[in-house]
């Protein structure tokens, strides 16, 4: 659990703020999370490996319109 307290009694409760949503930004807590909000049903390593060549491919193709000058 993160927690952060004030480092004196006259520091304004932004500092406080600022601080803690740093502090859980750099732990990764939202993202966590976001990434458990929806149930995903596990791919099998075929599925996987798959839709990671689609993606290098589409990739790839999309930095070769960009240097040929299209969108």
């Amino acid at each position: 659990m993160i927690s952060v307290t004030r480092k004196d009694s006259k520091e304004p409760i932004e500092n406080l703020l600022r601080r803690f949503s740093r502090k859980v930004q750099s732990a990764g807590v939202i993202m966590t999370v976001k990434n458990g909000q929806y149930f995903e049903k596990e791919l099998s390593k075929r599925e996987r490996r798959i839709k990671a060549i689609i993606r290098r491919e589409r990739k790839a193709i999309k930095v070769k319109n960009l240097k040929m000058g299209k969108k």
